[in-house]
């Protein structure tokens, strides 16, 4: 009785699923609530490694993965977490149509053990469209902390449905449920569902009662609670995480710690891969001259494309190592959810709700993977708000380049703890000034163009679970870190190649760079800045991970770009051409406040299907960023 499994591509639609039908005996969708741990399980048996979280909207389209048993071929399909089928949001809405599509032989409705009553409203609304359906009662092991004991065999009499016990996280208490959902198939085991009798005529909010009571009537024939308040211990945490007084300071607090943590963390690592690659890069330089290269092209091979490719690994690969595994602990722990709930105040008051604070903390890795995350927001009005405004907060491409002109300007006049600690403030000073510009804008667009009063919202807060580092640690470093990295690198090379020959090809002994870098320089001078700093943020539209090595070979006029992961030379390098502490704050004002990046400009085109939309998120933030930029520079001269 063994079990394989493959994996197919990750995210598809409905109507892409006939050609992976073709080549599986059976159809079978995983419905559930948010939080039940639903695509945990779809992970354990399918063995993909899609991204699960402790939060609503993680997955906002269908996922699919096949699974081996008993030499029949499963293709299972993982739904948005949805609490109705009643289309209300995208997600729901996604997750209707499929159950509804009629391709599934069988649907497995996944609930949460600790929180039986509400998730059964889900299973009735289910067992009232389709006829073949599992309950995999999931969570057993947190049900018994909390000395909660269900009768399984008793809920599957009062059902009428097969109803299989599952804790996903331990990959053998699923081989009941594929044994389960094999017999079905193979109509092995007979379903006779006990459907609710609603009265004739009666309207969708009857229906609704009539559901919350049969819910109500089985959990207390099912259920046995040893514990009258059985989450007493989260209620007590959440008096500080949710409280008026302490929610916002510890949430930042949070924030802080993981960025002191990346700072203090990446400095050591980032020193020896520079110090490797250096080594390196000697022997290449030595071997171009043995086989008598053309200088112009070991230049262009080894000072352009490798320099390029070997310092966005030596900057950027240790602090991702570093915050994604510290921001995937808060994810697992469930605190996002509280981060939504204590920024909901301030989002209302901007007309849109706390599920776009969510959408920003995807932005943390990718804004990319923000604005897909858009998708659980409700309202489409609150949503293309939330798209527009997404690039207010750093991805990972921008942490970087923040942190190291942060430690170079900001913390240079302290040693030790202090300046990590100085360099961390300024580096949370310049997050929350993303997420004021992204409430201020997101204020000024629900009174202009995208009218509206905020939509109200049930937003869960799930109970606390105990993170899971190993599997923190591989999805951390597989999913997130090396994907970021492989993306930075593959515009990294081309971005190698165009450095190097704007910077050592011109016109009358003038480089293609410094004669744009010139042309600019007057109105950067304007913004605190200069003509090469505006030329990098420019060129750096693919990714961001290469705004200072561009920045850098302007400077040196395409020369080597040796130790650049050292900060005390890339200071120099800077004070040299300029820098001021004016010109390090509008650098990283203007960091927060540009642009988005090629990958997420054609998310956007995506997701609102307009050049419109796209645009304007394009000149949004950019507008902010040059009028903050100017302002800063006229107090500071005025004052300084």
């Amino acid at each position: 009785m063994g079990l394989t499994s493959s994996s197919t591509g990750s995210k598809i639609l409905t109507n892409n699923l006939n050609l992976l039908q073709q080549d599986s005996d059976f159809t079978v969708t995983l419905a559930g609530n948010p939080n039940v741990g639903k695509s945990t399980v779809f992970n354990g048996l399918t063995g993909l490694n899609q991204h699960t979280g402790n939060w609503t909207g993680k997955t906002v389209s269908n996922a699919a993965g096949k699974c081996t048993y008993l030499n029949k071929k499963f293709l299972l399909v993982d739904i948005p977490g949805t609490y109705s089928i009643i289309s209300h949001s995208k997600e729901e809405e996604i997750a209707r149509d499929f159950i509804c599509s009629g391709v599934s032989d069988v649907t497995v409705v996944v609930v949460d053990a600790t929180c039986l009553e509400r998730n059964l409203n889900l299973v009735f609304q289910i067992m009232d469209i389709t006829p073949n359906v599992i309950v995999c009662v999931n969570l057993l092991d947190e049900a018994k902390k909390k000395k909660i004991k269900i009768d399984l065999d008793l809920l599957s009499e009062l059902l009428g449905v097969p109803v299989v016990g599952t804790t996903a996280r331990k990959k053998k208490s699923l081989n009941n449920l594929l044994d389960t959902i094999y017999k079905v198939c193979n109509n092995e085991i007979e379903i006779f569902a006990k459907k609710i009798i609603y009265p004739e005529n009666c309207s969708l909010n009857e229906k609704a009662s009539c559901i919350m009571k049969q819910c109500e009537y089985i959990t207390n024939k099912v259920c046995s609670f040893e514990k009258s308040d059985y989450r007493s211990s989260d209620k007590k945490i959440d008096k500080f995480l949710t409280s008026k007084t302490f929610g916002i300071p510890i949430m930042i607090l949070f924030l802080g710690l993981i960025f002191w943590i990346t700072i203090i963390g990446a400095n050591y690592p980032s020193s020896l891969l520079s110090e490797f690659f250096g080594s390196i890069q000697e022997k290449l330089i030595y071997w171009a001259n043995y086989i008598n290269m053309p200088s112009w092209l070991s230049s262009m091979l080894i000072l352009g494309v490798y320099q390029t490719v070997t310092w966005i690994v030596a900057v950027m690969l240790p602090p991702m190592a570093i915050f994604f595994p510290l921001f995937t602990i808060l994810e697992d722990l469930g605190y996002l959810p509280r981060i939504a709930f204590n920024m909901d105040k301030c989002f209302k008051k901007a007309c849109t709700n706390g599920k776009q604070m969510i959408t920003m903390c995807m932005g943390f890795g990718c804004n990319a993977a923000g604005v897909c995350g858009c998708k659980i927001i409700d309202s489409p009005r609150e949503r293309l708000i939330a798209i527009l405004t997404n690039v207010f907060v750093p991805c990972n491409g921008r942490f970087p380049f923040l942190i190291t002109i942060s430690t170079i300007f900001i913390a240079s006049s302290f040693s030790g703890i202090t300046a990590s600690i100085v360099s961390t403030l300024s580096v949370i000073a310049v997050i929350i000034l993303g997420i004021f510009m992204s409430l201020l804008i997101s204020r000024l667009l629900s009174k202009t163009i995208l009218k509206g009063m905020p939509s109200s919202f049930i937003l869960e807060l799930p109970p606390y679970r105990k993170p899971q580092f190993g599997r923190i640690i591989v999805r951390s470093i597989f999913d997130r870190t090396l994907f970021v990295l492989g993306r930075a690198l593959s515009v990294a090379v081309p971005a190698g190649f165009v450095i190097w020959i704007f910077a050592n090809i011109g016109i009358d002994g003038s480089s293609l760079l410094s004669i744009i870098a010139n042309f600019l320089n007057p109105f950067a001078k304007i913004m605190g800045l200069d003509g090469y700093i505006l030329t990098a943020f420019i060129l750096a539209l693919p990714a961001n991970e290469i705004v200072l090595p561009i920045i850098l070979m302007g400077y040196l006029g395409g020369t080597s770009l040796n130790n650049l992961s050292d900060t005390f030379a890339i200071g120099n390098i800077l004070v040299q051409n300029g820098w001021t502490i004016l010109t390090a704050i509008n650098v990283m004002i203007f960091v927060i406040c540009h642009f988005p990046c090629g990958t997420t400009l054609l998310t956007i085109k995506k997701e609102t299907g307009s050049w419109k939309w796209t645009g304007l998120a394009f000149a949004i933030p950019t507008v902010c960023g040059i009028l903050l930029c100017m302002c800063t520079t006229l107090v500071y001269n005025i004052f300084v």
